[in-house]
């Protein structure tokens, strides 16, 4: 296809599509659009008449994207959300001298990276807005990867790709949540197999399932485990003895349970990667880069060792940052 008539494609006509997948409905999409139906109609025709391509089936009472659709849907989406984040960028820059950096963390790493970030800023005097955005890691490599974050710490088993570039910072073992009087707990390790026939309690989301799962079934010959969403719903199924809690060591840094004590699974030792993710081009703005640059030298590559530092670069006669 000649690539002249997409460059008649509008940024508008590009929202209108994400919107509309989205929401589902064109009434709902043209209220959010603050468009009329017929001319959210129009904009989804004129896109698909320049593509060459119909991109969205419908019916009476449901839209669904073709496979073409599926394709342009997210190319559609990380422009959208790239100049979102550009504009927001540029507005804080203009109106408050603060370039704008979003940072997406799985909870369990929230405090390292909060700890390092802070201490960029302290380091580099820079004032930043910044948007922090905590969620599972398939979610954050989602959102770095369509343009909504300009990087993240997650944990994955597998190397992201997709236009994404990843340093691993440590590796994050799984581990055994015991009540104090259980009969495990006075080993130092435990090995798999001496779980035997005790029911688990893992995470139902993030990298537990791909993880935890398979080792439990290979090992481990109890009931089907207990899927839950928070630690604290983890602990008390702990604590009330209806389970082990199986979970990576970084959730139990701030565990402070006389109850409670927390043992290495070994034999085999089952890890994630924790890295810092962010897209493989050229990074949206210098700041940005900075602090990835410095958050790769700066968070710990294992658990417990001496975080490596490196002094970001100073502004001169700019104030102590202040992230908003």
């Amino acid at each position: 296809m000649p690539a002249q008539p997409l460059r008649a494609l509008t940024l508008r006509q590009l929202q209108c599509f994400s919107v509309l997948v989205q929401e589902g409905h064109f009434g709902r999409a043209a209220q959010r659009l603050s468009i009329t139906q017929p001319a959210l109609s129009n904009a989804i025709k004129q896109m698909e008449k320049l593509l060459g391509a119909e991109l969205l089936t419908r019916t009476t009472h449901s839209l669904a994207l073709t496979p073409v659709g599926a394709e342009v849907l997210a190319r559609t989406d990380f422009l959208v959300n790239t100049v979102d984040v550009a504009l927001r960028d540029i507005e804080s820059t203009v109106r408050r001298g603060r370039a704008f950096v979003g940072i997406g963390v799985i909870p369990s790493a929230s405090d390292g990276v909060a700890t390092a970030v802070a201490e960029f800023l302290r380091e580099s005097g820079r004032e930043l807005e910044l948007a922090w955005r905590d969620a599972p890691s398939t979610t954050l490599l989602a959102e770095v990867r369509s343009g909504q974050l300009d990087f993240a710490v997650a944990a994955i088993t597998e190397a992201p790709g997709g236009g994404l570039a990843s340093v691993e910072l440590f590796r994050d073992p799984l581990v055994l949540v015991l009540r104090r009087d259980h009969a495990l707990a006075d080993l130092e390790e435990v090995a798999w197999e001496a779980v035997g026939n005790e029911r688990l309690v893992l995470f139902e989301s993030g990298s537990m399932p791909a993880l935890g799962i398979p080792a439990r079934a290979q090992f481990a010959q109890g009931a089907e485990p207990y899927r839950v969403g928070y630690s604290e719903t983890l602990y008390a199924l702990v604590r009330g003895g209806l389970a082990l809690g199986l979970m990576p060591r970084l959730y139990t840094a701030s565990l402070r349970d006389p109850q409670l004590v927390v043992r290495p699974l070994a034999r085999p030792r089952v890890e994630r990667r924790v890295v810092l993710v962010h897209p493989s081009g050229a990074t949206r703005n210098e700041v940005a880069k900075e602090l990835i640059d410095f958050l790769r030298e700066r968070l710990p590559l294992a658990p417990g060792a001496p975080a490596r530092r490196v002094a970001a670069k100073k502004k001169p006669g700019r104030r102590r940052a202040a992230a908003g």
